[in-house]
């Protein structure tokens, strides 16, 4: 009889585990439903919605940058004639003091020069020389070492300023690109992207095409359709920056005392 109980109690065992087990798996998948759904709020997170919200609220805080900028340069425009009015200072400095603005890129700049258009190759794009691979994605856009590239070179072939998309570069700019978006001094920008410089066209011209990252995108150019476009301008007007100059990183550096 002990052999039988034996034999009976040894299939009743397997088959609870066997349930124990089943309501576990049921209990965490019903976890993972709800985890999901908390995670999404109710939507299909599936969906380029969130990406699309986020593009939104950037264009908007772009829009919002761009007043604010309009707002601090009048109110600095009239500082600055309340302090030159008051200041006391000789025709010497107050000349020094400008030709100061004029190098830190504060001051609008007029004269010869010329601009750089760099723009997304066509979206069905496919390979225009024989023997190129056909193309990625990431060959068809502008990146953010073109650009750079660009700015890189006209500084190399002495132009006295830059501006991107109409804002002037001054030493502390960064010119950074978030996918096919530019991100320049809080204002996003699509391609095309537009650069322009003052400084002697001949000379920019050729620092352009001295450039190793500026001949290595003129080989996109012609294998996808890159866009580059160089204009010259007889009279290219540069306006201030009007941003703000705080420094909240670097420091002035200290003389060491005599």
């Amino acid at each position: 009889m002990s052999d039988s109980d034996d034999s009976s109690v040894g299939p009743r065992r397997r088959t609870g585990v066997a349930r124990l087990l089943t309501a576990a798996v049921f209990a965490l998948a019903g976890l993972i439903f709800v985890t999901s759904f908390n995670t999404s709020k109710g939507t299909n997170i599936r969906t380029d919605a969130s990406l699309l919200k986020l593009s939104d609220l950037i264009h908007e805080r772009s829009a919002n940058n761009a007043e604010l900028e309009k707002t601090a340069a009048l109110a600095r425009d009239r500082v600055d004639a309340l302090a030159e009015r008051d200041d006391g200072s000789t025709r010497a400095e107050d000349a020094k003091l400008a030709a100061l603005r004029t190098a830190a890129g504060t001051e609008e700049l007029s004269g010869k020069g010329l601009s750089v258009t760099l723009n997304d190759a066509p979206p069905n794009a496919t390979a225009r020389v024989p023997g190129v691979p056909e193309p990625q994605p990431n060959d068809l856009v502008i990146h953010q070492q073109d650009l750079q590239a660009v700015v890189n070179a006209l500084w190399q072939g002495g132009a006295q300023g830059i501006e991107v998309m109409g804002q002037r570069l001054i030493s502390t700019s960064a010119v950074r690109c978030v996918g096919n978006t530019l991100i320049l001094q809080g204002r996003v920008y699509s391609p095309p992207y537009k650069v322009s410089a003052v400084g002697d066209p001949g000379a920019l011209r050729k620092a352009l095409a001295a450039s190793p990252a500026l001949q290595n995108y003129q080989l996109y150019v012609n294998a996808y359709g890159l866009g580059w476009k160089v204009d010259e301008d007889k009279r290219l007007t540069l306006p201030g920056y009007s941003g703000t100059v705080d420094l909240h990183y670097a420091k002035p550096l200290e003389s060491a005392a005599p």
